[in-house]
């Protein structure tokens, strides 16, 4: 296991060289049923799902961003099936994220438009690190007596006086950014990927489950946001890919971190087009 490295192969026979319980945090996008063709590659949950289980480190935590194919006007639900057979390998679903997408929509004259996507927040027992993002504007600073809602329906009323309030406090769990031309990443390159997930949300999602120096793993790189936004904070990390033109585009863009200069343009007779 080669640490700040991307590695071009299939993650199932590279992983399955490493040791049980070595990494702190896999984030990665899965394709979607076959929105997208890479490269004529398969897609091997299962046993990607125990792969990554293996791997995990106990309180470790596996960022899973995935949204479903619609065919004959039904949506898939391999979203849906895919969270709970990591629930069944003994993952908790620690949480259920939503990705909102500003600025885009997938249109339709049978449904609302679609404009999210899931991140399913599983973690190896209980999260070891949790560092919440706290963005997100109170409208007052200070609150009345708090009130819970009991079992039976009764509110139970808390001490009056109320609560002084910080100017911002911990964020929902729907995080929504901006999509489109250069707000995904400022790396023009990245843009020959097919999917790609905005530079913003794996840097949100490496600060909140992970501290300085752990190990962060993208299985399926792709373009190489996952590592960039985990050398950009001080983590170790390793991206795998079938493409070695992927592979390459990920290289350049970690390059790219030391110098602060964004990948514009691709150059000439290096990486084949798609």
């Amino acid at each position: 296991m080669i640490e700040n490295s991307i590695i071009c192969g299939d993650c199932l026979e590279v992983i399955k060289e490493w040791d049980d319980n070595c990494v702190d945090l896999i984030l990665t996008s899965p394709p979607y049923g076959d929105l997208r063709i890479y490269r004529g590659y398969h897609f091997y949950f299962d046993d990607m799902a125990n792969s990554f289980f293996r791997v995990l480190k106990d309180g470790g935590v596996l960022v899973w961003v995935v949204g479903d194919q619609t065919e004959n006007g039904s949506e898939s639900g391999n979203s849906f099936r895919q969270a709970l057979h990591f629930k069944q390998l003994g993952l908790n679903l620690h949480d259920t994220m939503i990705y909102a997408k500003r600025g885009f929509a997938n249109p339709s004259n049978t449904r609302y438009h679609q404009v999210f996507e899931y991140m399913f927040v599983f973690s190896k027992g209980t999260p070891k690190t949790f560092n919440p993002i706290k963005d997100r504007l109170n409208i007052e600073k200070k609150r009345g007596g708090d009130a819970t809602r009991q079992r039976d329906g009764s509110v139970l009323k808390g001490e009056k006086g109320g609560l002084a309030l910080e100017n911002f406090g911990q964020r929902y769990n729907i995080w929504e950014y901006k999509i489109g031309g250069g707000n995904v990443s400022t790396d023009r390159i990245s843009h020959q990927h097919p999917a790609i997930f905005p530079e913003q949300l794996a840097l949100d999602h490496i600060k909140s489950w992970s501290n300085e120096n752990d190990l962060i793993l993208d299985p399926m790189v792709g373009s190489g946001t996952t590592c960039v936004a985990a050398k950009m904070l001080g983590r170790k990390y390793i991206g795998i890919d079938i493409s070695e033109k992927y592979c390459e585009i990920a290289r350049q863009r970690l390059e790219a971190v030391d110098t602060g200069v964004p990948v514009k343009e691709r150059q000439k007779g290096q990486i084949p087009l798609w």
